[in-house]
């Protein structure tokens, strides 16, 4: 695993620790560093930490004016693919969900993936340079 000094730490809120934990360790590569279901476990990939925090977690209780911290939104991490077309094919062949299909620009092509809360993954091929 890679020092902890040298990772980028990103909390993403979950419905559910261990569907987070299975999404994220069988689908994208993560691997655990610490589980602690329901309340919360960290995965790495890379120089990637992923916090994720369920509804028991302490990232979960609600704010001084009562709105509750919560999954989803459009703020994601950007993994970076070889070959997005069969990255797609393996993720919905598993049954991930998509909110998109891939998308091409100049940069190169994209496609956001749902984790089981909602929260958006980036899987992206750069372009040929």
């Amino acid at each position: 695993m890679t020092d902890s000094t040298q990772m980028v730490n990103v909390r993403y809120m979950v419905d559910d620790v261990q569907a987070a934990i299975d999404f994220y360790t069988k689908h994208l590569g993560f691997e655990v560093i610490t589980s602690f279901p329901p309340a919360f476990a960290d995965v790495a990939r890379g120089n990637l930490r992923l916090l994720l925090s369920g509804p028991a977690s302490s990232a979960g209780r609600p704010m001084p004016d009562g709105v509750k911290p919560g999954p989803g939104g459009w703020n994601r991490i950007h993994l970076l693919v070889d070959d997005i077309e069969a990255e797609v094919a393996r993720l919905r062949d598993a049954g991930a969900p998509f909110r998109n299909d891939i998308l091409a620009g100049p940069g190169g092509k994209q496609v956001l993936l749902q984790d089981p809360s909602g929260n958006v993954v980036e899987l992206f091929q750069p372009a040929a340079r």
